[in-house]
């Protein structure tokens, strides 16, 4: 078959209502029910095989942390030197095969996702990874539905992209693979992201070795099921549970590395980038380094802000999700004439919020994802709590006797440069300075000063003029900027995501610059015919 295909254009996956009565809310409760009745055996995929070892790793919610939801393989070097001989082997009739045949495959598991699966993953995302109905719904429903139909739209308007020609050439572009495989090494916060990050460079003829974090496992196993049935051929995506470290050694000193894909901390993707770079005399081309790493994402308010808005921006941009969104609302610079009628508000609001399992609809919050992270926050809470200046105004409070609970915990300080403003948290955590209405101009000098991060922020005002001079002040503060929203929710096709500086590489997954990067171009030029005399006309005589 020949032909310039046209791939579906791409519309967003309307987000469900999960409203008493409707089909979708029986559809998940029902799906809860039977998942959690169930143990599950949960095998890594290396090439075309299911791989179980007799090392069990326990998988349980963090909401309900003695209820067991299965059991998954770990792995060991040997079987991440498998994976990669598997995404080796598979490379050569992958990246032959006809891109609209890649397309058609990832077209399928959205459709999978979309319908079928739905349910599924959804109620797979809320016990595993402590997500309420309406979290789970716009992530591991909606949003890689979106990564995978929009993706297919952008790799075919990167095909189309051709040269010039002039007469008697015909110039021509070959998006090709990268050289070797790619590693995608994926968080627990997102299973969209989780999803999106070994399916983008396998969509553009790459093959994967996948890791993610042991907390999305539950999850993760759903998404290779989709993509098993979809059609991914064995080797493609290779699916391994192994610790860190154990990845790194083999795969940052193997030849045939050729890039990664990362979503994580900071700290690791800095390890990681300088073990590249020891390494890079060992590789057979420069490893493509794509990474979003973390944030301290802030909200600054002009003295003409809408103090409603405000507060439901800070609310539900710091506490969806337990405040685990690297977007998450972090900080917060509040102008003195405002406060007062914010800090009601947002009592307010908190005052009603529901705290407790996902399996109950009208818990707004859940549990943080697991004992590690649960230790780290509360020890935050606690020094803040010990600070001189620093007011616990809200929440503050912790259990972790059945899941790992914290309250959404608001700080007011008196010290622009105190932990809590200046570190990353990953929790229910927000941190309030306020500032002396006046000093618009001083405190945009703060926000932009105070963080090593770039990810994303929020400007609130009514004022043009300050909203205006505030997207020009902070350009490089953060990748997505909001006006009169909360710092999070960035939709795919809508706001490609990412952030510079200590945020990460800022190459916007959800958009056609993501999907270069896993692409390597060769220029083709075809003269038809071929000059036969080597002499130029400029140097024939007078």
């Amino acid at each position: 078959m020949n032909g310039f295909f046209n791939v579906p254009i791409p519309k967003n996956e309307p987000v469900l209502s999960y409203a008493p009565g409707s089909p979708e809310r029986q559809a998940i409760k029902a799906q809860i029910a039977e998942m959690r009745a169930t143990q599950l055996d949960i095998p890594m995929y290396i090439g075309g095989e299911s791989v179980y070892t007799e090392h069990k790793k326990r998988l349980a919610p963090p909401h309900d942390h003695q209820h067991t939801l299965g059991y998954f393989s770990e792995g060991d070097e040997l079987h991440v030197e498998q994976a990669i001989q598997a995404a080796m082997n598979a490379k050569e009739l992958w990246e032959n095969l006809a891109w609209e045949q890649r397309a058609a495959i990832f077209l399928k598991a959205a459709d999978l996702l979309a319908g079928p699966y739905r349910a599924k993953i959804n109620a797979a995302t809320m016990l595993g990874q402590s997500k309420s109905v309406y979290q789970a719904e716009i992530d591991s429903a909606c949003e890689i539905i979106d990564f995978l139909r929009f993706n297919v739209y952008y790799m075919s308007q990167i095909y189309s992209q051709q040269p010039e020609s002039s007469p008697g050439i015909w110039n021509r572009m070959e998006y090709r693979p990268l050289e070797g495989f790619v590693f995608a090494l994926t968080p627990f916060n997102f299973t969209a992201i989780a999803g999106n990050l070994p399916t983008s460079p396998a969509m553009m003829g790459n093959t994967v070795v996948w890791k993610p974090a042991n907390t999305q496992i539950y999850s993760a196993h759903v998404l290779m099921e989709v993509f098993r049935e979809a059609g991914v051929p064995d080797g493609v995506i290779n699916l391994v549970f192994v610790e860190g470290p154990t990845a790194g050694k083999v795969i940052f000193a193997h030849r045939d590395f050729g890039g990664i894909h990362f979503t994580g901390g900071t700290r690791t993707f800095n390890y990681i980038w300088k073990t590249i770079g020891e390494n890079i005399a060992r590789y057979r081309s420069y490893p493509r380094i794509v990474g979003e790493t973390g944030g301290k994402d802030f909200v600054i308010a002009h003295k003409s802000a809408h103090a409603k808005a405000l507060a439901t921006g800070l609310v539900r941009g710091a506490f969806e999700y337990q405040g685990q969104k690297c977007s998450a609302a972090s900080r917060a610079y509040i102008p003195s004439n405002l406060w007062d009628e914010v800090k009601t508000y947002m009592l307010a609001d908190l005052q009603e919020i529901k705290m407790g399992g996902v399996e109950d609809f009208s818990n707004f919050f859940n549990a943080v994802i697991d004992e590690k992270s649960f230790d780290s926050i509360v020890a935050y809470i606690e020094q803040a709590r010990q600070t001189p200046g620093n007011e616990i105004i809200a929440g503050g409070k912790y259990d972790k006797s059945k899941g790992y609970f914290i309250e959404p915990t608001l700080i007011v300080s008196q010290d622009s440069q105190s932990i809590t403003m200046c570190e990353e948290i990953f929790g229910p955590v927000l941190t309030i300075y306020i500032y002396h209405a006046e000093n618009f101009e001083q405190t945009l000098e703060l926000v932009d000063a105070t963080s090593p991060y770039a990810l994303t922020g929020a400007i609130f005002a009514q004022d043009r003029y300050a909203i205006d001079f505030a997207t020009k002040k902070l350009r490089n503060s953060a990748g997505n900027f909001y006006i009169n929203d909360k710092p999070t929710g960035a939709v795919v096709g809508q706001q490609p995501f990412g952030g510079a500086r200590g945020s990460g590489t800022n190459d916007k997954a959800g958009s056609y610059l993501n999907l270069l990067r896993w692409v390597s171009a060769r220029t083709i030029k075809e003269t038809f015919v071929s000059p036969t005399d080597y002499k130029y006309p400029f140097l024939q005589a007078e």
